[in-house]
C-alpha cells in the first residue's frame, strides 16, 4: 500500500530559538528544569513523556514511552512493573537512556546513565498517590506477558477490585515500583535553520560537569 506523501520530502526548518554556551545553565539538571517548565507552561502535549531505551544481556535494544515522575540532582525517576520487559532488561543491564522531544519548542533532551531501584518507601508514597483504578491496574496487568485476549485483563481487574473493595489502602505489589536513572551524560538539542542545530552536551568527569558543543 502506497503512502499519499513521499516521506523523504517531509521536513521542518527550525527557526524559533538558539542555544549557546553563554545562555545554557552551568548545571544540566537546572537547564533541564528550565526547559521542562517552559514545555509545561507552553501546554505541549505530554511534556513529561520520554522514550526509555534499554539493552538486554544479549545486546538487543528496545524502547518505549514512559512518564517522568520526578527529578533532582540525584537522578530522573519513573515507575513500572519490575517484571516487565524493561524491568528484566534493567536487571540484566542497568544502563539506559531517556529521550525527551518537545516539537512545539523544537527541542530534544537526551539523558544517559545507570539505573537504580527507588527505595520501597518512595515507591509506596507514589503508588498510594495514584488513583485507585491505577493501583488496581498494577495488580491486574501481568505486564509484557502474552495473554489470550483482553477479557483476561478485565477478569483480573474485576478480581482485584473485589479483593480490595473493603480495604482503605490498596497495598503496593512487590513487583511494582520506581527506578532512578543517575545521569552521567545530558545533551540539549535546539533546532536551528538549515539543519545546523545547536547541541550542548554535559558529561560528568570526576564529579564535575564538562560542557561541550557538538556538531549537529
Amino acid at each position: 500500500m502506497a503512502l499519499t506523501h513521499n516521506i523523504a520530502d517531509i521536513r521542518t526548518n527550525y527557526t524559533k530559538q538558539a542555544l549557546t554556551e553563554d545562555s545554557v545553565a552551568k548545571d544540566p539538571v537546572q537547564q533541564f528544569k528550565a526547559w521542562l517548565e517552559e514545555a509545561i507552561q507552553s501546554e505541549v502535549d505530554e511534556p513529561t513523556a520520554l522514550v526509555l531505551s534499554t539493552v538486554s544481556a544479549a545486546g538487543k535494544p528496545s524502547a518505549r514511552v514512559v512518564l517522568l515522575k520526578g527529578f533532582n540532582e540525584q537522578g530522573f525517576k519513573f515507575y513500572t512493573n519490575y517484571q516487565s520487559r524493561k524491568g528484566q532488561e534493567l536487571a540484566e543491564n542497568p544502563y539506559a537512556s531517556l529521550t525527551f522531544f518537545w516539537p512545539a519548542l523544537e527541542r530534544q533532551v537526551r539523558v544517559e546513565g545507570k539505573v537504580e531501584k527507588a527505595s520501597p518507601e518512595d515507591s509506596d508514597v507514589y503508588f498510594h498517590s495514584r488513583p485507585k483504578g491505577s493501583q488496581i491496574g498494577a495488580w491486574a496487568s501481568p505486564q509484557s506477558q502474552v495473554i489470550d485476549k483482553r477479557e483476561v485483563l478485565e477478569q483480573r481487574e474485576k478480581q482485584y477490585t473485589e479483593q480490595f473493595s473493603h480495604v482503605d489502602q490498596v497495598p503496593r505489589p512487590q513487583h511494582w515500583g520506581g527506578y532512578v536513572l543517575v545521569p552521567h551524560y545530558i545533551e540539549f538539542w535546539q533546532g536551528r535553520p538549515s539543519r545546523l542545530h545547536d547541541r550542548i552536551a554535559f558529561e560528568l568527569e570526576t564529579n564535575d560537569w564538562k560542557i561541550k558543543r557538538l556538531a549537529p
